[in-house]
Formats: structure tokens, sequence, C-alpha cells
């Protein structure tokens, strides 16, 4: 079985923390875990719920990424290409995973990452539609938030940041919102509509 990723480097037989047997590459320190090894080794896990939503891209985690991240590959078992998904932190990183056989690479370093996340028991949801929309949603979300710093200022955004957030969590949170939007909106109109006398 050779290295997906160094090509004519053979595996060699390995292990994991919590006795996870892996196959290895001795150059590029990659890792392969075979499907049927994980699911056994995650069927023995007392823990293995799945996490709710994916990490913040502001995370910033003690990891330097391989160089072989970027780099397509296929699979060492079955020889088709390896479907990838991102993990967005501060440093993002690609985990990789056979659609045929479902076995997993993690590039040097990467399965570390993964246990501090908590998602190393349960790493085939970062391959689900609903683990992708998820993502997506929260990188629109972090560049909203980068785009409100922004205009706003470090300060006046934080405050708004509060504040959204108290209002999203109260049962009556939507007047608040409703009053916001009027006061604020007011304050946005052009000058000679808010002396005309109209009401709006």
């Amino acid at each position: 079985m050779q290295c997906p990723k160094c090509r004519n480097v053979t595996l060699l037989d390995g292990i994991l923390p919590q006795k996870l047997p892996v196959k290895y590459c001795e150059d590029c320190k990659g890792t392969w875990i075979p499907a049927s090894e994980y699911e056994a080794w995650q069927s023995r896990q007392p823990y293995h719920q799945k996490v709710s939503s994916p990490p913040s891209e502001s995370l910033d985690v003690d990891f330097v990424k391989s160089p072989f991240d970027t780099k397509a590959a296929l699979c060492p078992e079955c020889q088709r290409y390896l479907s990838r998904a991102k993990i967005n932190l501060k440093t993002p990183f690609y985990v990789e995973r056979c659609p045929n056989c479902r076995g997993i690479w993690c590039d040097y370093g990467e399965w570390e990452i993964l246990e501090h996340l908590g998602l190393h028991t349960t790493i085939e949801q970062l391959f689900t539609n609903e683990w992708q929309t998820k993502v997506r949603e929260r990188q629109s979300w972090e560049k909203e938030r980068q785009a409100t710093v922004e205009k706003l200022g470090g300060e006046l955004a934080a405050r708004v940041f509060e504040v959204a957030e108290l209002l999203a969590n109260h049962p009556n949170g939507d007047f608040g919102v409703a009053y916001l939007m009027r006061r604020v909106g007011g304050n946005l109109q052009p000058k000679d509509a808010r002396n005309s006398g109209n009401i709006y």
C-alpha cells in the first residue's frame, strides 16, 4: 500500500493514541486510517456524539499545516480520488476520505488537531451536506462580523455583538430589534426627510 501523497513510499504499520491501528508514511508523516479499523475503534469510544457546529475561523490552534495538505490524492486501497473536507481555523486544512471504502487520510499533525477539537471520533460528519452547509454559513457569518468591526471599530462592534447575543436569547428580543431598527433607521434617513414633518 503506497502513500497517497508521496506515491512511491510504502505505508508502514503504526498505532495512534487510544489504540487505533493505522498505516503511516515515514517520509511525509501522514496517516492512513482504514475504515474497518476506524469504525471498530469508534465503537469502543465512550463518547463520540456529533459536534453541533464547525469551529470558528478565528480559532487559533498551535498548528503548522503540512505542505502536502492541498495536494490531490488517490485512495491507497482502491485508487479513487479522496474527497476533501475543509476545517476552517485560523490555519485551515483539509481532511480526506475515500468515498468508496471510507478510509481516512490525515496529513501530519491533523489527527491531533481533530482530537483537540473533538472531531476525531465522528470524522464522517465532516463530509455530510449538513456539515458543509454549516461551514458555509459560518464562513458568511465570520465575514459579516469582520466587516462590522472594520466599519464600526472594535469597541463599538463588540457592543453590537453583545447586544445581538442578548436579544437573540431573550424571549422578547424581537421588540428590541424593532426598536433599534426604528431608532437607527430614523437617524439614517436623509436630513431633509427627517425635518419635513412626515412620519415614516
